[in-house]
């Protein structure tokens, strides 16, 4: 599981034309799987998201979780985040979880974000999405599983 993590003032996706999903304060995150990924990652994934100290506290330094400021999420489902461009110039995506795996995956991961007392906003699996954001920092982190958790 790769996940961009970018600390957002706001942010928000629209989909053929209307907003679908918007939040202020919080993060905007950027989700792919690959196979293998499962609950178990998704849990650990969750927990790292929701207590990562990138906000700032009353003396400016990042001491302040997500919980901590009360922020929301906005999650984008990005397969694009497993391309490989090791070779040629064409991205290839075979690290990728296919759709049948990925998407239920991404569900869950938005369900455990929720159940962790998150205000979820989200994308929808497979569409043409067009996001916007105001990074705030600018501060954009990037987890991945296999580096986390291996």
């Amino acid at each position: 599981m790769r996940i961009v993590l970018q600390r957002v003032s706001r942010a928000s996706v629209t989909i053929e034309g209307k907003v679908h999903g918007q939040i202020h304060q919080g993060y905007m995150i950027l989700v792919g799987f690959k196979d293998g990924d499962d609950e178990a990652i998704i849990d650990r994934m969750v927990d790292k998201i929701i207590h990562l100290r990138i906000f700032e506290d009353s003396e400016g330094k990042m001491n302040l979780s997500l919980l901590d400021v009360e922020g929301a999420i906005l999650s984008i489902s990005q397969f694009t985040l497993y391309a490989n461009s090791r070779k040629g110039r064409r991205p290839s995506f075979v690290e990728a979880a296919k759709p049948n795996i990925s998407s239920p995956l991404y569900d869950l991961f938005n369900t455990k974000l929720e159940e962790s007392g998150i205000h979820v906003e989200k994308g929808i699996f497979g569409a043409d999405m067009k996001c916007e954001l105001v990074n705030d920092g600018p501060v954009t982190i990037i987890l991945d599983s296999d580096e986390l958790f291996h």
